[in-house]
This record gives structure tokens, sequence and C-alpha cells, in this order.
């Protein structure tokens, strides 16, 4: 009787999520997933770099995110937006002015107020729905959920060789969120020759090495292993001091993340595009976040910063380290001395060279430097 309303229950919330907007949605027993017992090596091993927060020991194993938790529901949302990708823009001379790339996840609203409030809906159907009383806590990509390990067990897809989830049909431009519950809930996937049951996604990378070959850093070590040291998202966004010289010419004119492993994978290549305005890029008076122009991101003050990106995911790069980025970009731009933006680009970080802020002040002179010698 108990596990016919857990399935009821399961089927009940997967309806009820898709109805609410989400793509995929899955559920899975709480539990020591096998990928997890990786992550103390992979702590050591220093790949991790400056984010400390992955050190949190209930990472190793959800059921120390809430007592008497008993089941992961996890859920996905489609963020492709119907715009090119990074390694199909031109990366040529650019004689008007030099464009930068912000990751495809960063263009519209922060994915975390989206998502939070469509699992906060589902979490108040759920209570209306069941007379049980449970507990529930929503994470999206901010609690000590390894999110795309428990996707993988709730059956929405396979681990990628760039360590993203993937989709058979939906591709890697996923969003994915968690709802971590004290319900017992029937799992998605059921028991090897259990009737009725879904099929574990198979890992469909085959021989592939597209995503590990287009690194332009060489980040995958191995494949399924990334060292976030050398990860041009990690350099963007989570690194808050100098960048590394010697990947500094590697990073092309990525101001906001990377997304040049997603765009190379064959999955990605008939994703389905969103309908959702959230996720399409930013419009900025005459600016767009889609390939936003370098000059216009490394003239930005911090209170223009502040408006520009409030509500948006960009904003955890913080003003100084977009300035940085983006003089980071300029010096690999293939601005031509004799165009016009030439002189307004040399003024401009001949400006930010002289900054009190010795962090953009390093970077500006770096780009001059580059700028100056010959190509």
């Amino acid at each position: 009787m108990q596990t016919q309303i857990s399935a009821d229950r399961t089927s009940c919330i997967r309806e009820r999520a898709r109805a609410l907007g989400f793509d995929l949605c899955g559920v899975v027993h709480v539990e020591e997933f096998g990928e997890l017992a990786h992550l103390p090596e992979w702590l050591a091993q220093g790949y991790a770099g400056e984010m400390n927060y992955l050190r949190d020991p209930r990472r190793a194993d959800p059921r120390l995110v809430l007592e008497g938790a008993c089941s992961l529901i996890v859920v996905a949302l489609n963020f492709n937006s119907d715009k090119p990708y990074s390694t199909e823009l031109a990366s040529g001379a650019d004689d008007e002015s030099p464009h930068g790339w912000i990751s495809r996840y960063a263009w519209g609203d922060d994915y975390h107020e989206v998502l939070r409030e469509k699992l906060n809906a589902l979490v108040a159907e759920m209570r209306a729905e069941i007379a049980e009383p449970f507990e529930a806590r929503v994470y999206v990509d901010t609690g000590p959920i390894i999110e795309r390990v428990a996707a993988k067990h709730a059956g929405l897809g396979w681990l990628a060789k760039n360590t993203c989830l993937i989709n058979q049909q939906l591709g890697s431009w996923l969003f994915l969120g968690v709802i971590v519950t004290t319900l017992e809930l029937e799992p998605s996937l059921a028991p090897s020759g259990e009737i009725g049951g879904m099929t574990p996604p198979r890992d469909l990378c085959g021989s592939c090495t597209r995503c590990l070959d287009a690194c332009p850093t060489q980040a995958f070590p191995e494949p399924y292993v990334l060292d976030a040291r050398l990860c041009i998202s990690y350099l963007t966004i989570e690194l808050r001091g100098p960048i590394p010289e010697e990947l500094r010419p590697q990073m092309g004119r990525a101001v906001i993340g990377c997304d040049i492993c997603q765009d190379v994978c064959p999955w990605n290549r008939k994703a389905p595009v969103t309908a959702l305005a959230a996720f399409q890029p930013r419009q900025v008076d005459q600016n767009s976040l889609f390939a936003p122009s370098l000059e216009w991101l490394a003239s930005l003050s911090q209170e223009q910063f502040s408006a520009i990106f409030r509500g948006s995911a960009a904003k955890r790069a913080k003003w100084r380290g977009l300035v940085r980025n983006a003089c980071v970009a300029l010096g690999n731009s293939h601005i031509q001395r004799g165009s016009p933006a030439y002189p307004r680009i040399i003024v401009l970080l001949d400006r930010l060279a002289s900054s009190d802020d010795l962090l953009i002040a390093d970077h500006a002179r770096w780009a001059l430097a580059r700028l100056a010698a010959p190509r």
C-alpha cells in the first residue's frame, strides 16, 4: 500500500513540475552516490582552486543536508537561447569595437531566482496535495547538493566527459534544481529488472573528445575530470585575484564564463530552443549581453555595473572582476592600429592602468603591452 502511495506521489509531482514549466523532473532516494566517493580525492588534488565551499562535508552525503531526508526531487529547465554559439562568432579583426563573450547562462535573469520561484511553487502544491506533514528544502546551485550527480541518478541524463549533465533530447543547456524532502517517494528509475521503471540513461559520449580537445586552457586532465583552476569559467567568475599570466592569452574574449566545451558538443547541435523570456539576452540601451562591446564593459563604473547586472547571475563576478576580465579580452582582441577603435581603447586601458585598484591596473597594463606587441 505504501509503495503505491509513494508511486502515486512521484507521478503527481512529476506532472505538477511539467505544468510549472520544468522540462524534466525525476526522483531518487537520498543516498551516498558513487560519484561522490571521488570528491575527497578531487579536492586533495587542488582542483577546486579557491572554491572552499566545495569542501562542505555535506556534499559527500546528501543525507546530511536535512534530518530525516528520504528523497531528492530533481528538475531541469532548458535555457538554450536562439543565438549563435561562441565558436560560431568571427574571431578576426573588429574595426568598430571588439566584442566579448558572456556565457549563455548569464544572458538573462538570474537562474537561481527563476528556478527557486518555480521550486517553491512546486513545494506549495505538494503541501496542498499531501496531508502527511513533511519537510522540504529547495536548492538551486547554492547549497551542498551536487545537482548534476543527483540528476543522473534521477534519470535526467548522463555525466559527460566535460562533467556536464547531458540529456539525449535536450542536450546540456540545462539549469538544475533540487528539493530535498522527508517524504518517501518512488524513485524514477526502478531497480534493474523491475517492470515500469525508466531505463537509466547510458553514457553516449562514446569515443568523442571534442569538448576536451576544444578547451583553450586544457582544463581536463582526463575525461570526466575538471581542473577548475584552469577553467575559463572559474578564472572569470570564481577567482578573485590576478589571473595567471600564462593563461590570459588562451582566454580569448571571455568575460563571464565559457561555453566552448558545450558549444562543440554534438548533442547540443539539435538542442531545442527555450521560449522563456527570462533567459533571452538583456538589452541595456544600445548594448546587449550577447557578445557585448568590450569598451562598454571595461568602462562601467561600480554603480553602472550594479544597475545593469541587478537580478543577473553575472553579478557573481563582481565589478572589479568584470573590468579585469574585459581588460584581458581587450588584450586578446585583434584590433588593428589603424582602426577607429584602437586609439579609444588605448586611452581607456591607459586610464585603467592608473587605477587605484591594483588588480584592474595590472590587467590593463598587460592588455596595453599585448596590443603594442607585434602580431
